[in-house]
């Protein structure tokens, strides 16, 4: 069932009905409002006026973001590419990623045990998995490549 959104409170509610899922960053809430036929210069409208009241916030879609992906196990380098494709701005992704307060290496370890149980590498050719698999997922390779090395390791 598709609603036609040719009004101010068409959109509106549909915006709303968005933002009540979770958080949404202001280019990505226009692009799924202009891919239910909402004419852009209502999107804006609504979307300023959102902003405004407070219900659309771009600060609080970011650190819901971020804390999101931390949680699932992605890592920095990830995340901020993640949110560059989702039209933020490198600024606000920057200070988002600085003021996280996360510990990406304690991440990178936890992400590493639960998926490699915890041992290192015994080969290069398991090094070389172990480390795609961390790089995949966002992690800075001097992290990574100290972690194999043992460096971050306390276990196996």
């Amino acid at each position: 069932m598709t609603s036609l959104l040719d009004s101010p409170a068409a959109v509106r509610r549909a915006a709303m009905d968005l933002l009540a899922h979770r958080e949404h960053g202001r280019v990505e809430l226009a692009r799924k409002l202009g891919r239910r036929g909402a004419p852009a210069e209502l999107i804006e409208a609504a979307l300023d006026r959102l902003a405004d009241e407070g219900l659309l916030s771009e600060a609080r879609y970011l650190e819901a973001f971020v804390a999101s992906r931390a949680r699932a196990g992605y890592g920095p380098l990830r995340i901020r590419e993640e949110l560059a494709q989702r039209g933020l701005p490198r600024q606000a992704i920057e200070q988002v990623l600085r003021e996280s307060g996360l510990d990406w290496a304690e991440l990178l370890r936890e992400t590493w045990r639960r998926k490699f149980a915890g041992c290192l590498p015994g080969d290069a050719r398991e090094r070389a998995r172990q480390g795609r698999f961390l790089g995949y997922r966002g992690f800075p390779p001097e992290l990574v490549g100290r972690l194999l090395r043992g460096g971050l390791s306390d276990d196996c």
